[in-house]
């Protein structure tokens, strides 16, 4: 069975976490399909996104079909959380990039665009919300070739038209196919693995309209990576549970991870963020693994190449860190620009406060948390308005300070 790590990006209210309802539904890993505006989607687990109705964390579910399993993870389509979005591409082996079919490509589907290029990641669009009034399949299909690429084509095509057009997307193929006039899947997968082509399913989501079509396809057209005997592990995010404990949420590059292991970060020049000292060398046991679904987990002794697990036990790893063979991300493009002062209610101890919102840097590490010692002050880079406001409730549930 082929094991995929696939992500969902969008531009906010593209219908999103709905189309991975359906594929979720469709899997038969949720019975009933939950809805983002009723506040009962399967991803969206905490109450600030229930409330707000958009997805401010990255979250994963599990997707079995007969032969594949795939590790979706829905990423926030929220320009304030863009970052959190773009950690997650660190890990992913497809993305499929969902578009508003009333608003076509716009100006934050251009940067997804450009991100999945510059991590050279194999694209499948689901052009979502055909089913309104207004919407016009040809207009839009010509604005994803002339605005992202030429070779964005619809795989709902006729046959005939669907193969003449792959083919011309790559010489070998079409010498091949104007002599026997065949294809096979094998080499359209293998297009869509160099990003030559890149499939466009058009429905809609909430109506399941064009979903099962797709899910059909990205099973037949996907390959799953080849990885390393040796162990790796690419860190891309860090959370806590309700309890408390600090998860560190990693991808398995390579050989397996198992219960107890004791993983040390290599000798490497590690990146700083400002008024962070150089980090020592460390090695932490794992004590447990869990592999989750929504808002559940199940525990496992141990997992191969290919996994996305959260594990506890570690206190020092960040996003971005590679362990084992991996090599350290990129740092990330999209860097918040605006800087904040912090302003604490009278009896906070500032420098209690500090070391709790390092805590929170540990999980964004964009906000780039800094003491200004001379004004006694504390400083935060922020996205903008809706991530204040999402900071504010953070700080509040998980510290009780206003």
């Amino acid at each position: 069975m082929k094991k995929l790590v696939t992500g969902l990006l969008a531009h906010v209210d593209a219908g999103k976490t709905t189309l991975s309802e359906g594929l979720l539904y469709l899997g038969g890993e949720i019975r009933i399909l939950g809805r983002v505006d009723h506040g009962d989607a399967f991803l969206d687990t905490y109450q600030l996104e229930k409330d707000r109705g958009i997805t401010i964390f990255s979250k994963q579910a599990i997707l079995k079909t007969s032969n594949m399993e795939v590790t979706l993870l829905d990423t926030p389509g929220h320009v304030d959380f863009s970052a959190e979005m773009e950690r997650t591409l660190q890990v992913l082996d497809y993305a499929v990039l969902v578009i508003n079919g009333m608003d076509g490509v716009q100006s934050h589907t251009m940067t997804l665009w450009k991100l999945l290029e510059r991590y050279q990641i194999p694209v499948f669009l689901f052009i979502n919300k055909m089913d309104q009034q207004g919407t016009d399949h040809d207009h839009i299909l010509e604005d994803l070739q002339k605005r992202l690429a030429g070779s964005c084509m619809d795989f709902g095509e006729s046959q005939d038209i669907l193969l003449e057009n792959i083919a011309v997307c790559d010489e070998t193929l079409l010498e091949k196919y104007l002599e026997t006039g065949e294809m096979t899947t094998e080499e359209i997968a293998v297009l869509i693995k160099k990003r030559k082509i890149f499939p466009c399913y058009f429905g809609s989501a909430l109506k399941m309209q064009g979903v099962e079509e797709f899910l059909r396809d990205f099973e037949k057209y996907t390959w799953e990576p080849d990885y390393p005997e040796e162990f790796g592990a690419k860190v891309f995010k860090i959370a806590r549970d309700n309890q408390g404990n600090r998860l560190t949420y990693m991808k398995v590059t390579g050989g397996t991870l198992k219960v107890k292991t004791v993983l040390h970060n290599e000798k490497k020049e590690n990146r700083l963020l400002p008024g962070q000292k150089q980090q020592e060398s460390w090695e932490e046991k794992i004590d447990q693994i869990r592999l989750y679904s929504g808002a559940k987990f199940d525990t496992a002794t141990e997992v191969p190449a290919g996994t996305v697990c959260a594990v506890t036990g570690l206190t020092r790893t960040y996003p971005g860190e590679g362990l084992g063979i991996e090599k350290e991300s990129e740092l990330p493009v999209l860097e918040p620009v605006l800087n904040y002062q912090i302003q604490l209610p009278d009896d906070c101890d500032p420098h209690q406060m500090l070391q709790k919102l390092r805590q929170l840097e540990e999980e964004e590490p964009e906000l780039h948390i800094l003491w200004d010692s001379q004004l006694g002050e504390i400083h935060a880079q922020l996205m903008g308005e809706v991530q204040i406001e999402i900071l504010k409730k953070l700080i509040w549930d998980r510290f009780h300070v206003a």
